[in-house]
């Protein structure tokens, strides 16, 4: 793709104004994710009674609709982008109260809704939207202190929460806490309320432990490995050991025969068996650069609402990736989360395109560090 720096074209001006290094890598991932759906999606499907490349078909079919996600997306001026995520957000909120409704329960979970042809979670959407929607309160509140952006980012945060928890998405939940909570204090929260939140945020996963089965039975099985109870996770690192270092090559791993996420929550595990140590360490090198390089084109940003809600996205998008590959390793408990293109899942893959949409966007250069 070649532009003449002075072509006024939307395309021309975003190709010179966009971060090339950030899409790239994102690229890559998404190019990985497409291998690994292929490597370790037909012994899922099989057990499952599917045609060998079900899953694969259905992830390599939302792949071109990510990527016109991401580009139209990152088209757009921060404040447009404002504008399209509250409308996401409200749709998707609305969505959210609707699964407690008509919503599908899938292993003790009322997450999803069937829609014609496809399976939707809402609260995947509500994730990259509230950031935004949050930096957007909390950057009014600043510049204008009588409009109570932050009274209504808490009221709203609060409802999510709940949302969440009735759900139960624990894990989900405890995302959008950390990444509401860092938004916050970058926007000037008092470190006496940093401390009361921290205190309220170890008090509610307390009582998460206390009065949430499935909750209590994860972090018992997590400290007492008890043979039978950890099937999952014991397969994957059952799956790193047989890898070693470089990996038994494409396509001949064993593991993921007999486990049963290995296309979803564990991909990481069948990279593991299949290309070894050196490309896992790759993979969490591409995570790292996208978040790093994101915040270092925040750096000189004048605007505060472009680095709040960019920060927000950034934070989501490593921690996400974080809780997924810390799961497969057993070093946190399980928690049900995909890892950033590379699981399958379709409400996830496009939410996550719509989100790094709106960090490309927000990242891109713009003279004098207006909205455009």
């Amino acid at each position: 793709m070649m532009f003449a720096r002075i072509d006024q074209r939307p395309v021309a001006r975003w190709w010179w104004t966009v971060d090339r290094w950030s899409l790239g890598a994102l690229g890559l991932l998404i190019a990985f994710g497409s291998a690994m759906s292929m490597a370790a999606s037909p012994a899922v499907a099989e057990r499952l009674g599917y045609a060998p490349m079900h899953f694969a078909d259905r992830y390599l079919t939302a792949v071109p609709l990510a990527f016109a996600i991401m580009f139209a997306v990152s088209l757009l001026p921060p404040r447009l982008v404002r504008r399209v995520a509250f409308i996401g957000f409200t749709i998707a909120v609305a969505l959210l109260a609707l699964t407690f409704v008509i919503g599908v329960e899938i292993k003790g979970a009322r997450r999803w809704i069937n829609l014609p042809g496809v399976s939707l979670q809402p609260s995947e959407f509500v994730k990259p939207t509230f950031a935004i929607v949050a930096a957007w309160l909390f950057a009014e509140q600043k510049e204008r202190p009588r409009f109570p952006g932050n009274a209504i980012a808490i009221a709203l945060f609060v409802a999510l929460i709940v949302m969440l928890i009735k759900q139960p998405d624990l894990g989900m939940a405890v995302v959008v806490a950390l990444v509401w909570f860092a938004q916050f204090f970058m926007a000037g929260l008092r470190l006496y309320w940093v401390a009361s939140g921290t205190i309220a945020g170890i008090g509610g996963l307390a009582g998460a432990y206390l009065w949430l089965p499935h909750v209590t039975s994860r972090i018992n099985r997590f400290f007492d490995r008890v043979p039978g109870d950890n099937y999952q996770v014991n397969r994957s690192l059952e799956a790193f050991a047989n890898g070693g270092l470089w990996g038994r090559g494409p396509g001949e791993g064993t593991v993921k025969d007999h486990l049963p996420d290995a296309h979803a929550d564990f991909v990481f595990a069948v990279a593991g068996e299949e290309f070894g140590l050196i490309v896992c360490i790759a993979i969490v090198c591409v995570f790292a650069f996208i978040v790093l390089r994101g915040f270092s084109r925040l750096l000189q940003e004048g605007n505060l609402f472009v680095l709040l809600a960019a920060t927000g996205l950034l934070i989501q998008f490593g921690l996400q990736a974080i809780i997924n590959m810390a799961s497969t390793l057993h070093l946190i408990p399980t928690k049900g989360m995909t890892l950033p293109f590379v699981s399958y899942g379709g409400s996830s893959m496009l939410a996550l395109a719509f989100g790094m949409g709106m960090m490309l966007a927000l990242t891109r250069r713009r003279l004098g560090g207006g909205e455009m």
